[in-house]
């Protein structure tokens, strides 16, 4: 029996190891970092702090032992925040299998060194062809309801690609496999931050057409970062690019889309950092994607926005003004 353990017990990581339990895996431990939440998930089966009303599967348990959860499994899922996520791999040293596969769900960029999620964790001493992205449209409170989905499994071994998606394929959720890690990556990282302009959009009273062209002008940054880095583009059209996009600036279950409508509305971004389990990656990571595009030549002025909002040097409607005065280009230039 393939046994799995998920370090993060926020509402993905959850929601995950419900997924792989749904899928046959069997147990499945979380990692959690407060024993209240371990004991809640291990004892009445419920993660109250993320996913209250969600009943998990009799094979999902919990720990905040790192090394209780890792011990003897396939396969270890990494779903912290992700500018955690270095720390805590130099706290887990020595605790990963050495031959489990290490598959990660977050979706940022890391800040001062412009690393995807998959090299910080190769950094750490895991090998590549063991470390599998999933990506796309993955708003967790759906997928624990079991209502239908389809993500992206890539990994640069599409054999290691392929052993995740058989683990994590139950009625409700399809898995597609690919090896463009790159672009399964940007994707997920750079429409956070489209989603934090979005939002801002319409907490300041915009309506659709706002909205629309802010997500399609955002895919066209998306694209443009994502193949300066090597990212394929049928991948930036496909659920890790396009699906993740949408589901993320348009949903109000989305923490990204609900902190832009805030600072819309007029809050600041430290009250919204302030709110308990609401990380907002894009707030986290719009400076380090600002850089990386930066550093490749590439022009993303939705992005480039919206960090000059989250660091205090634009309000919302003077990104709008910024935006709408830009000189004229062609669409694809």
């Amino acid at each position: 029996m393939t046994r799995a353990a998920v370090f993060g017990a926020g509402s993905w990581g959850t929601a995950f190891a419900q997924v792989l339990a749904d899928g046959g895996v069997s147990p499945v431990t979380l990692w959690a970092r407060r024993e209240e939440v371990a004991s809640a998930v291990r004892d009445r089966h419920t993660n109250l702090d993320y996913l209250p009303g969600i009943a998990l599967p009799p094979a999902v348990t919990a720990t905040t032992e790192p090394s209780e959860a890792a011990q003897g499994v396939d396969v270890v899922v990494l779903a912290v925040p992700s500018q955690s996520l270095r720390e805590n791999l130099t706290r887990w040293s020595g605790v990963i299998p050495a031959d489990a596969l290490v598959v990660s769900l977050m979706k940022g960029i890391e800040r001062g060194t412009g690393l995807r999620m998959s090299e910080v964790i190769e950094a750490s001493g895991v090998d590549r062809d063991r470390i599998v992205v999933v990506s796309g449209p993955n708003l967790s409170k759906e997928i624990a309801a079991r209502q239908p989905a389809a993500s992206v499994v890539a990994g640069t071994d599409l054999t290691a690609a392929e052993r995740v998606a058989a683990m994590i394929a139950p009625p409700y959720f399809r898995p597609y496999t690919q090896t463009d890690v790159v672009g399964a990556e940007i994707g997920g990282a750079v429409k956070n931050v489209i989603a934090l302009a979005v939002g801002m959009a319409e907490g300041l009273g915009y309506g659709d057409n706002t909205k629309s062209s802010l997500i399609t002008r955002g895919l066209a940054e998306i694209s443009r970062l994502g193949e300066a880095l090597g990212g394929e583009p049928a991948t930036l059209m496909g659920l890790a690019g396009v699906g993740d996009l949408i589901a993320t600036c348009m949903s109000p279950l989305s923490r990204n889309h609900r902190v832009g409508v805030a600072l819309g509305q007029g809050r600041s971004v430290e009250e919204m950092v302030a709110v308990p389990h609401q990380t907002a990656e894009g707030v986290r990571s719009c400076r380090s994607v600002v850089d990386l595009a930066a550093g490749h030549g590439v022009d993303m002025p939705i992005c480039q926005g919206v960090t000059a909002v989250v660091e205090g040097h634009l309000s919302p409607e003077q990104l709008t003004g910024a935006l709408m005065s830009r000189a004229r280009k062609h669409e694809r230039g």
